[in-house]
Parts: structure tokens; sequence; C-alpha cells
């Protein structure tokens, strides 16, 4: 009997909440049953799993409840959040995965760890934080709101101001030996959503909350890295890598080597605010021991672990 392959399923926060529908909860349970389906051709294949993934829009609407709410209940800080939405977001896409995976016959149990992620509290990006997140606001609403809550307001290009927070990079999974375990063993594991919840270790080894977020990807290529899978699945809105995208001469990237796409990465074809991050956490994870990663959309992403669409990225 061949030894299971492991992979991490990375899916980003838009596959749940998609641009131009109503976020409303009945939606991302809707859009969440759709994205299962390469989840389960893969435990067809007899693969381990555990999914990642992200929630942007989702602790954005977090975040406005809370300043919604400021004059009537206590405030909550982004850490706290990410840890709400890592729960709520387990919860659904756990209960539509088991749902499916009885109608399919296909005999695995699923559980949703909430995870923290150790980052340096000297990180640069703790001193200049950089992420925008949160509502769009006039100047003087972001510098009140700045001075009320101690804030780090900016502008964000000419649509208007907002907060900024640290990303920092993360380095290790707190709860990655029980991760392993769990998909080892079979189980289906929800983890590290959202990036992980930031913490740093004091001097005496006491974890601390950092008001943050961690980039989801780069977060799943650490975890991949801990719990020894073989293959990274990035789910992204596009079926391909491109150079040049968005521009009359752009190629799509079949396959590639990291060290190759490292150097278009440099050159600035992977721009931060959108390519670059998942770029940047392929390069991670195949130099962590990973075997390949594929970059594809959801629709896509099962074949393109077989290889036959989507971008391969391996060593």
């Amino acid at each position: 009997m061949r030894k299971s392959r492991t992979a991490v399923v990375a899916l980003g926060g838009n596959a749940i909440s998609r641009k131009g529908e109503k976020n409303d909860i009945h939606q991302q349970f809707a859009n969440t049953r759709k994205s299962l389906d390469p989840i389960v051709e893969l435990l067809r294949e007899g693969y381990n799993l555990a999914i990642s993934h992200g929630n942007g829009p989702q602790v954005g609407d977090a975040l406005l409840r809370v300043e919604m709410a400021k004059d009537e209940a206590p405030f909550v800080p982004l850490g706290v959040l990410v840890a709400d939405t890592q729960g709520s977001m387990g919860y659904m896409i756990s209960q539509s995965l088991e749902n499916r995976l009885r109608r399919e016959n296909i005999n695995k149990e699923v559980c949703t760890v909430i995870t923290q992620v150790l980052v340096d509290k000297d990180d640069p990006s703790i001193k200049n934080p950089t992420k925008f997140i949160g509502k769009f606001y006039s100047e003087n609403e972001a510098k009140k709101m700045a001075e009320e809550f101690g804030w780090i307001v900016k502008k964000d290009a000419d649509r208007g101001w907002r907060r900024v927070v640290p990303s920092p990079k993360p380095l290790s999974i707190v709860e990655g030996n029980i991760i392993r375990d769990l998909v080892n063993s079979g189980v289906i594991t929800i983890t590290t959503g959202g990036g992980g919840i930031p913490v740093f270790m004091e001097k005496n080894g006491d974890l601390e909350g950092v008001d943050a977020v961690v980039d989801k990807d780069y977060a799943s290529a650490v975890l991949g890295n801990t719990i020894g899978a073989e293959i990274l699945i990035i789910i992204t809105d596009i079926n391909k890598v491109y150079l040049n995208f968005d521009k009359p001469n752009k190629r799509p990237i079949d396959k590639i080597s990291a060290d190759e796409i490292e150097k278009y990465l440099h050159q600035g074809h992977f721009p931060y605010g959108s390519m670059g991050p998942k770029i940047s956490a392929s390069i991670k994870f195949i130099r962590g021991g990973g075997e390949k990663v594929v970059i594809t959309s959801i629709e896509n992403a099962y074949t393109a672990v077989e290889g036959s669409t989507g971008t391969l990225i391996v060593p």
C-alpha cells in the first residue's frame, strides 16, 4: 500500500465571499459548497489534506461591526477578530464538507484548529505598517478614529483613508505538531485561517498577541513545511500565473522552477498587492522541502495537480 501523500489547499477568502455578490452568510455557505469539488477529488485519490483559508472580506465585516458598535460594546482587537473568523469560517467549511462527504460515502473526519502563528516582535512591518484593512474614511474621520483607538491611518491611493496594520512574516505554527498528527492520521484539518493569529514570544516563553494580519499564502507555506506536505495548492481567481499580466504581451506560465520565478519576482512581474505574496509563498514552500506548488482557480484545482492546467512551480 503506497504512503498517502499530503497536500495543503489554500482557499482564498474571495472564494467564499465573491466580488459583486451580496456577502451574507447564506451566500458564503453556497460558495463554500461550490469550492469543495477539488477537495473531494483529492480525497478520492488518497491525499491527506490540510485546508487553510483567507478571511479578508470576513474580518473586514467584523471590523465594521466593531466600529459601528463602539459606543455600545467593548472594542475587540484585530487578533481576536482573526480568531473569531477562524472559528466561524472553520464551522462553515467543516459542516459543508462533512455533508458532502456523507453524500459521497467518503469516510473521513473533519476538524478545525484555531491556529496561532509565531512572528518576530521586531519584524520591520510592525514599526512601519502598510497593510490596508477595513472601510474607507475621509481624512478627518480617519484621524478621529486614529486618535480614539490608537490606529495608524494612511491614504489608500485616491480612494480615501484607511487603517493600516503590520503584516509580519510567520516563523512557525504554534499548533504545528498537533496539526501534523491530525493530518497524518487522515483527519481533514482546517487550519491557519486568515494567515493565523499572530503572536510573539516573551523572554519567559509566554505568548502575546499582535494587532496585525499575516499573509494567508505565506502562512500556508510555513504550514506545509511544518507538516511535511509534498504539495501546496494556492486557489486564486485566475487559471494561471502570467508574466506581463494585464499587458498586450502577457504570457502564461505553465511550469517553472522556484529559482526562475524568483528572478521574475525581483523584476517586478508580480506586484505586492496581487500575485507577489503567492509567488513568495511558493518559493518558501519549495525551498522548505515541498515538491510542487500549484496556482490556479477553484474550478481547475484538481486537474492542475495532475498537470493539465494551472501554473506549476517545482524545485
